[in-house]
């Protein structure tokens, strides 16, 4: 078969959110991986229609979201609110689409497969509606680790603390905090007094928000909306999405979401308990051999995985990593990923290339 007929043969994909935050990093995984596209087509709301954007080092006119945009398209990603995900990726499915969700419209819905490739890759030819749903970007900070552990030692129960980044927000977030920084970047009485922090910030910029207090100088011990008996809605995601993408229905999970002044990395404290007796020498082989995780664990030497140096990797990286003093085949660990990369982009990518795989071989 010559080349030309192989392209001919390649899925067609189109990539709903292209302007995004995630959608821009969406783009650049395009291009930077193995190309088993063929057209990819960028599509966004009718206030984005006509941009022209980069794909693959091609630039490709933005078009807006409507039913015929899907007409001919085999694998689409979405990269949009929930709301949004809710209305258009039946529509889509509808013709015949592919859909890979990145929203939480169906996460938990039980007809639609929640897939992390390195951990249940087979869930995504179980999609009785046609769509894919991406978990969460803190559930999928931990998975990979979490995954190749219990393989082999079962998990059972799961106490997590999160440190989110702002950009867990969206682009309002990252843009909140460079402009908290900037008002009190360099003011060294900022903080020595209670309430300082928040009046020279609500001052200087307004209560417009996306995050209930001041981010700067700061931590948030809330991510996510209000759910019932104080729960909020992140806190929920990692119990549910755990569960679902382990394949684990009872397991007991307990999380703390707390939003930190870092732009983009989410970081976990993580506390795993597993029905089998686990030592740290083995956990760390396990770790080691997993393909997408990296061990970066010597806290006597100081090498331990920082956001700051995680952002913009694809791997999750794991340090801290102990046996529990008080608890019996509990192990503790600390587990950093980019949250708009594996969290979210990559692994919306590698599910459609799980699709187009699929699609090519049939």
């Amino acid at each position: 078969m010559s080349q030309a007929s192989a392209r001919l043969r390649r899925p067609t994909l189109a990539l709903v959110g292209a302007t995004g935050a995630v959608g821009t990093v969406m783009r650049q995984i395009l291009s930077t991986r193995e190309d088993v596209w063929g057209e990819i087509r960028l599509v966004a709301s009718a206030r984005s229609a006509g941009r022209m954007l980069d794909v693959r080092g091609e630039q490709v006119e933005v078009l807006a979201l409507a039913p015929e945009v899907f007409d001919g398209v085999d694998v689409a990603m979405f990269d949009v609110p929930d709301e949004v995900a809710a209305e258009w990726a039946p529509i889509a499915a509808a013709r015949g689409v592919v859909v890979v969700d990145n929203s939480g419209a169906f996460r938990m819905d039980p007809d639609v497969p929640l897939v992390v490739p390195e951990v249940n890759p087979a869930a995504a030819s179980r999609r009785p509606k046609g769509i894919i749903a991406n978990p969460n970007c803190t559930t999928l900070t931990m998975i990979d680790a979490l995954g190749a552990l219990h393989r082999r030692w079962r998990l059972t129960e799961l106490v997590v603390a999160s440190y989110q980044a702002a950009s867990g927000a969206g682009q309002p977030g990252i843009d909140r905090l460079h402009d908290e920084l900037q008002v009190v970047g360099g003011n060294r009485e900022l903080g020595s007094q209670a309430g300082d922090v928040r009046r020279e910030i609500l001052d200087k910029l307004g209560p417009d928000s996306p995050f209930p207090a001041p981010l700067a100088m700061n931590v948030i011990p809330w991510a996510g909306s209000v759910k019932d008996d104080g729960w909020s809605s992140e806190e929920l995601k990692v119990r549910g999405e755990s569960r679902k993408i382990l394949d684990i229905p009872d397991l007991k999970v307990s999380a703390t979401c707390v939003r930190v002044p870092v732009v983009t990395t989410h970081s976990l404290a993580v506390h795993a308990v597993f029905a089998d007796e686990i030592t740290v020498a083995e956990a760390r082989q396990a770790l080691i051999e997993a393909p997408s995780v990296v061990l970066l664990d010597d806290a006597a030497n100081g090498e331990f995985p920082t956001p700051a140096d995680v952002v913009g990797a694809d791997p999750t990286f794991v340090g801290r990593l102990r046996q529990a003093l008080d608890f019996p085949n509990t192990l503790e660990l600390f587990v950093c990923g980019d949250n708009l990369r594996k969290g979210a982009a990559l692994n919306t990518a590698q599910i459609a290339e799980l699709v187009a795989r699929e699609l090519t071989q049939a």
